[in-house]
């Protein structure tokens, strides 16, 4: 059974009007309450950052504070350092006198004295400042020297003599200048020389060892 619509066309036409009207007002309203929806939540965002924001902002205050007050603590400790390293520097090569006249009551012929015995050290370079202690079996630069002169008898005892000298920790290249014969046929020589000193003939602070690194 078919249904005959016998309302005019302009009161269809207003229905119709009517009805769209309607659709696109329920339409933009929900639009517009999506709109405050978002923004009501992007609202509640930003006063939550604002909030962190400040939060951080007065911790970094509180660091800021404690930074300060122990700035001059930081100030004495890097003059502590410096001090450190300059004391370190001045026991660099430090050689132990007393230690030498020992080794060499230790090491010289029994049928041979000294006349003369005298030793200096050269002063640290720059790379040896700041080092740390020598590795075993790696050669070392010298660090002194020590020169003497003595009385030997026979040729064989001065020999003796630069032989054992090579048998002492850090004393290395012994040498003699001169060997003269004090009479002809006395067998009695006058003789004078020297030898070079590495790093392992230092003290232990003066081969850098316990030196903060």
């Amino acid at each position: 059974m078919s249904q005959v619509n016998l309302l005019p066309p302009e009161i269809r036409q207003k229905q119709a009007l009517r009805r769209l009207t309607t659709l696109v007002a329920g339409v933009g309203a929900a639009v517009i309450a999506l709109i405050v929806v978002f923004y009501f939540f992007q609202g509640m965002r930003l006063s939550d950052a604002k909030d962190e924001l400040a939060q951080q902002q007065q911790a970094n205050a509180q660091l800021q504070t404690q930074i300060d007050e122990l700035q001059p603590f930081a100030a004495l400790q890097a003059e502590l350092a410096i001090k450190q390293q300059l004391v370190d520097t001045l026991y660099l090569n430090e050689i132990s006198w007393a230690s030498v006249l020992l080794d060499v009551s230790r090491v010289i012929p029994d049928q041979s004295y000294l006349t003369n015995l005298t030793g200096q050290i050269t002063a640290p370079t720059g790379s040896q400042i700041g080092e740390t202690a020598p590795v075993p079996g790696v050669v070392t630069s010298m660090i002194g020297s020590v020169s003497f002169a003595g009385v030997a008898l026979e040729t064989e005892t001065i020999a003796s003599w630069l032989t054992r000298l090579e048998q002492v920790r850090g004393w290395v290249n012994p040498w003699v200048n001169n060997a003269a014969e004090n009479g002809a046929f006395s067998r009695i020589y006058t003789f004078d020389g020297g030898l070079d000193l590495t790093l392992d003939a230092a003290t232990p602070r003066g081969r850098g060892e316990g030196q903060r690194t």
